[in-house]
């Protein structure tokens, strides 16, 4: 081993070698590289979105939780506080029918938003009642339901007709 008495460090010869050998060959560190790869593996693995083409105005885009089995479906967004304003959950059902929903140890505010199997907004029960036991009623078929923040569809100009697009990659649902 050697002491470099300046900067009262120890190291050996090989490790020095190793060192310096490395940086001629690579004279910048990997750590930019490596960053920029797992940004971009971060961003390409986003959450799924949903795209609502409102009857006048932009579309909305919303990242979405996929629920697509009956245990996800009966537990929701059930003890959540938190859900930021773009993000939401998409039940999945396997055939159109009246749907009914419930707010049940949810205790966050919620738009239901309820879609048919053409894709369109039938009906939306707005700023739901946390904790509520209330059936909330699709009133007509549905196959598919989008919880979002209370109030969002008044925010963002959402209604009843709109039509709502969704990620390609849906699972099937039996």
């Amino acid at each position: 081993m050697e002491t470099t008495q300046g900067c009262e460090e120890t190291r050996t010869k090989s490790k020095s070698f190793l060192l310096s050998s490395s940086f001629r060959l690579f004279p910048f560190s990997p750590f930019p590289l490596f960053a920029l790869w797992f940004l971009s593996a971060c961003a390409s693995s986003s959450a799924p979105q949903v795209i609502i083409h409102r009857q006048q105005g932009e579309p909305i885009r919303v990242s979405v939780e996929i629920v697509d089995t009956p245990e996800k479906r009966s537990l929701g967004l059930m003890y959540r506080h938190d859900l930021p304003e773009l993000h939401g959950m998409l039940f999945l059902f396997p055939r159109e029918q009246p749907l009914a929903f419930w707010m049940k140890n949810t205790p966050l505010p919620l738009d239901i938003i309820f879609i048919n199997s053409t894709r369109t907004i039938v009906s939306i029960a707005q700023n739901t009642t946390p904790f509520s036991e209330r059936r909330l009623s699709s009133g007509s078929p549905a196959q598919f339901v989008l919880e979002v923040n209370g109030g969002f569809c008044q925010r963002h100009g959402v209604t009843v007709g709109d039509r709502v697009e969704f990620p390609a990659n849906l699972p099937q649902v039996s």
